[in-house]
């Protein structure tokens, strides 16, 4: 039986806790003074002793009602009705209002504040033992009183720290997830301008390429119909690619897209199928590729092809017939450098002009990889295109 005592008083001070917890803030600080007015109401002592303590009782518990709103004024008026108690000569049990200020200072107010109510109140512990102890006893009481409110200012004090270390936490956690949201809309306008830019190389490099082998059919329908009919089927061909780099770039995006598995990226190695079908098209193109291509990662392989693919669209666009195209690639471990000219007229042309997204995105594409694209015309005749790919990426663009 007396080994199942503490266990039960563990269990009825748990069940006291959470059941206090579930209470308002100002009922539960509504309970000490209610419960200590209580206490001296029924002692049952003369109506003027009675009097005094119920007034002296207010004076140290009433307070601590508004402890939370203002602790150290709260503490003042409390620290002086226990000065006037002392004065009176008066002990009541309400001297537990002053170690609840305590504590509400030290949780709630800087190291100065709960400095100066400790003092105070072991100021107060030292006048009351030296008034109420017994001769030859101080010692063991002041040691206890001590010891009770330096445990008050230190629970206090322990309580502002794990609730700075909480709001500490959580400022830290909303700073982390508006981190977390800039980075994802940055990624997502990233994504954009990407696909923005796939979208702007192809849709308008297989439409120049099937406008110029349809007015090439137009052409050809009544002298030559066998050259027309080739033109023609070109002009699906180039359709139906179309279709397919659409998909494999959106595929990206899609985990059950099969077509981006299907159908690689394109890269150096079908540069010779540019040139071909630039040269259904209209524009004799030539390419030259010099140095091992196979070790350069995908997406370069990827940013090679679509600067010539822009490069020579333009030329398509905004050049007369007759005019040739030459495309140079120069591969190393360390930098691809690509080249593309053509025979056509010197003037400026509408391709290149900034406002649209045939060159901004050329060179974005360029200085991700540290180039800096040039274009512009060449000084023996002709227009040319070029940059340098650094695929280490950390170097500068010295093309």
């Amino acid at each position: 039986m007396t080994e199942a005592a503490p266990g039960r008083v563990a269990r009825l001070l748990g069940f006291v806790r959470r059941w206090g917890l579930r209470l308002p803030p100002v009922v539960r600080d509504l309970l000490l003074p209610a419960l200590l007015l209580l206490h001296i109401l029924t002692t049952g002592a003369p109506p003027r002793e009675l009097l005094v303590g119920v007034a002296l009782t207010a004076g140290l518990a009433l307070p601590l009602l508004w402890r939370r709103r203002a602790p150290r004024a709260v503490f003042g008026a409390v620290a002086a009705a226990a000065f006037v108690q002392w004065l009176m000569d008066v002990q009541l049990p309400a001297d537990v209002a002053l170690l609840v200020a305590l504590y509400t200072v030290a949780a709630s107010s800087g190291r100065r504040a709960t400095l100066v109510a400790g003092a105070v109140a072991e100021g107060g512990a030292l006048l009351a033992c030296l008034r109420w102890t017994t001769e030859g006893a101080f010692l063991a009481p002041f040691v206890a009183v001590t010891a009770t409110v330096v445990a008050a200012a230190v629970l206090g004090v322990n309580v502002r720290t794990t609730r700075a270390y909480l709001a500490a936490l959580e400022e830290r956690a909303a700073r982390l997830e508006q981190q977390q949201d800039q980075q994802a809309r940055l990624a997502v306008t990233e994504e954009r301008t990407r696909i923005t830019r796939e979208m702007h190389d192809i849709v308008t490099h297989n439409l120049s390429v099937m406008v110029a082998l349809t007015d090439a059919a137009v052409y050809a329908q009544h002298r030559s119909p066998d050259k027309a009919t080739t033109a023609m089927l070109r002009i699906s061909e180039t359709g139906r690619q179309a279709l397919t780099d659409m998909r494999r770039s959106l595929g990206i995006l899609r985990t059950d897209e099969p077509d981006g598995e299907r159908h690689p990226l394109p890269g150096i190695a079908q540069l010779a199928a540019l040139a071909g079908q630039m040269c259904a098209a209209g524009l004799p193109t030539r390419v030259e590729v010099e140095g091992g291509h196979t070790h350069l990662p995908a997406t370069a392989q990827l940013t090679v092809y679509r600067l010539v693919q822009e490069a020579l669209t333009n030329t398509l666009k905004h050049t007369p017939a007759g005019t040739r195209a030459r495309v140079r690639i120069r591969c190393s471990t360390e930098t691809v450098t690509v080249d593309v000219t053509d025979t056509g007229p010197c003037p400026p042309r509408p391709g290149a002009a900034p406002s649209g997204h045939g060159i901004p995105g050329m060179r974005e594409r360029s200085a991700a990889y540290g180039g800096t694209l040039r274009s512009g015309p060449l000084p023996g005749g002709g227009w040319g295109v070029h940059t340098r790919l650094f695929l280490d990426s950390g170097g500068t663009a010295s093309a």
